[in-house]
């Protein structure tokens, strides 16, 4: 120990020796004496000496000092004396016994790891400024000998996962109070709380250590400035439109009330619209915005509900939007790229474009249209339409609910009742690699487990039912594959089985938090007009569109069928693919330019026309082979006009 400065109380010239390299007496010795024994926690590693782990190590002076700083301002001073007068005598013990000034091995008892469990119940928005987190505890109190008397709330961006090196906590308790934290939502600031996660933690003299679950703000919708119901479409149908004046026109006259709308997220960011959020500002595309507003103005225009697709493109300019280390991949092999919001500057550019989309489309009152449901990315089981790099489904599913989040906090605090999606194909428990590829099945499970405990989400789940293989239209007879059965063990879940999709959902794990299935919506399916081993067969494709309709159309758990074409693409095409409802001309590859309609195109006019429906369909029974629709179709619709 170093020798102790003439004419200085010990007490003093042990603190002065110990922090006047770290924080300078003056800083040190004011805090001290201008904060309570809580905030001298704050400070206390720059005094302690070996030996002495925690103030627990010195329960008389502790006590002491409790006592004497609650009751007199005097009082705090000679208790903060006496504590650093303990430790200094202390310090001169183990002087006098290593005077060579050597040093001294100490075997120190293993740190035990902290025994208590701070649960977090709830984390919601109060009065519209504020963030009330409640929760209970469970176990017992870690060993007072190591971890002192108090419980800490940090907050965690979307983007941190660890309290490593952190001290900057935002709240406080005693333990064995209420486990109940009230704290300022700072809103429309950089310090916005909005979309951040908050943790509880221990404190050992050296580090905090997380002991509570994750806890996201569960209710942002308490926010939105927007809060018209949601738009309720009359019927089911729905169709991905080509975006021209003529086959908007032509979807006008198919009756369709569903649309699908993609939006290329990765070429959102540009010139011509500055747009400032949380205290940044933001330049956006006026070109790609304009073209995007023309669109969803003329289907919100005529009653339709418009279902926004969010893709994450390349675009060399946007490094910031991909996943940390991801390179740009072979177009053919990778379609899009999955959302980063696991650093600082993707997370804050997502958040921004998400949020000025999410205004943006925000009513039927605005002049670019309102958008009522958004899909985050596509088929999200398959990397190839969401690629971040081989990893385990678990990390994946984590890093995708990352990103998801602050696409659901930042819509949903600007639209009350606006619906989020995820969508998978119909690999249900088929074709998963465990690094690029995964089953649908586990996807959806995992991702409820991980909304479940980081703070429950109204989300839904958009689903793709095609046919197998996809260029053979009849899904009638799919359990030939060995593909289809009629459980949850099943390979793959299409049209042919989609009955245990939604008894599936129905699962109370899989529910929302009001108790209700959640919304599920079929946002793309197609049967081809093409078969690979028949050629053209536009009967076939007409019989596959009225039979998956009428199933989807009677199930109660499906809220919308979505056609993935309206006019064949002529790559498609080209794989037997012809899913569109009008012919394409295979002389322009480049393009997509409708010559004629097909037989399956007035069969989706007239397949939810109470008069028409069953005359129109009529021709489908023999392909299939039935008598009735109602032997084939549960709960089926059209049953009391069947003869």
């Amino acid at each position: 120990m170093p020798a102790l400065a003439k004419g200085m109380p010990p007490c003093l010239a042990a603190i002065k020796e110990n922090v006047r390299e770290r924080k300078g007496v003056k800083t040190c010795i004011w805090k001290i004496f201008g904060y309570n024994y809580k905030e001298v926690l704050e400070i206390r590693g720059a005094f302690l000496q070996p030996g002495i782990r925690t103030f627990a190590d010195a329960p008389g002076q502790k006590k002491e000092a409790e006592r004497s700083m609650r009751k007199y301002p005097t009082g705090r001073m000679m208790a903060i004396l006496a504590l650093a007068a303990f430790l200094t005598g202390m310090n001169e013990i183990n002087s006098l016994a290593n005077p060579e000034g050597t040093a001294v091995q100490e075997t120190q008892p293993a740190k035990p790891a902290p025994t208590e469990f701070a649960h977090i119940l709830s984390c919601a928005i109060e009065g519209g400024s504020r963030i009330a987190i409640r929760g209970q505890m469970e176990g017992t109190w870690s060993d007072p000998a190591y971890y002192d008397n108090y419980l800490y709330l940090f907050e965690l961006q979307p983007y941190q996962d660890t309290l490593d090196g952190r001290t900057d906590y935002c709240g406080w308790i005693t333990k064995g109070d209420a486990l109940s934290f009230d704290i300022s939502l700072n809103l429309g600031t950089e310090q916005n709380r909005l979309y951040s996660r908050f943790v509880v933690a221990v404190y050992d003299g050296e580090k905090y250590t997380q002991v509570s679950n994750t806890a996201y703000v569960t209710n942002p919708e308490v926010l939105a400035k927007h809060t018209d119901p949601y738009r309720t479409a009359q019927n089911k149908k729905g169709l991905l439109i080509q975006n021209t004046d003529s086959m908007v026109a032509d979807a006008f006259e198919l009756g369709v009330n569903h649309v699908i709308v993609n939006i290329p997220f990765h070429h959102i960011l540009g010139q011509g619209i500055d747009y400032t959020y949380d205290g940044k500002t933001y330049s956006f595309s006026r070109e790609v915005l304009e073209n995007l507003d023309y669109t969803i103005r003329r289907m919100s225009e005529k009653s339709m509900t418009v279902t926004a697709v969010i893709l994450n493109g390349w675009n060399d300019s946007t490094p910031q939007l991909v996943y940390p280390g991801v390179t740009k991949q072979p177009a053919n092999q990778v379609f899009y790229y999955g959302f980063n919001a696991s650093t600082k500057e993707g997370y804050e550019t997502i958040k921004a474009i998400a949020s000025f989309l999410a205004e943006r489309y925000s009513s039927l009152a605005s002049p670019y249209g309102k958008v009522s449901n958004w899909i985050i990315g596509n088929e999200i089981n398959n990397q190839q339409w969401n690629y971040v790099g081989p990893m385990g489904v678990d990390q994946y599913v984590k890093e995708y609910e990352r990103a998801f989040r602050v696409f659901y906090t930042a819509i949903r605090s600007t639209n009350q009742n606006d619906r989020l999606f995820f969508s998978t194909d119909y690999n249900w428990n088929h074709e998963a690699n465990g690094s690029t590829k995964y089953n649908a099945k586990d996807i959806i499970d995992k991702f409820a487990d991980m909304t479940g405990a980081g703070g429950p989400m109204d989300w839904g789940l958009a689903y793709h039912p095609y046919s197998i293989p996809l260029t053979e239209p009849e899904f009638w007879d799919d359990d030939q594959t060995g593909l289809i059965k009629n459980d949850a063990g099943s390979p793959v879940v299409n049209l042919k089985n989609l009955n245990v999709l939604t008894d599936y959902m129905q699962n109370a794990a899989l529910r929302g938090r009001d108790g209700k299935v959640r919304h599920i919506i079929l946002s793309e399916q197609g049967f081809t007009s093409t078969s690979a081993t028949r050629g053209e067969n536009n009967d076939l494709q007409a019989a596959a569109i009225a039979y998956a309709y009428y199933l989807a159309d009677s199930n109660p758990y499906i809220d919308a069928f979505i056609m993935s074409r309206q006019v064949d693409a002529p790559s498609e095409a080209a794989a037997s693919q012809t899913f569109g409802l009008w012919k394409c001309d295979m002389n322009q590859p480049n393009d997509i330019v409708p010559t004629m309609r097909k037989k399956s195109w007035s069969v989706y006019k007239n397949i939810d026309n109470r008069k028409a429906t069953l005359e129109t369909t009529e021709f489908a029974k023999q392909i299939i082979g039935i008598e009735r629709w109602s032997d084939v179709i549960p709960n089926f619709k059209w049953k009391s006009q069947e003869k």
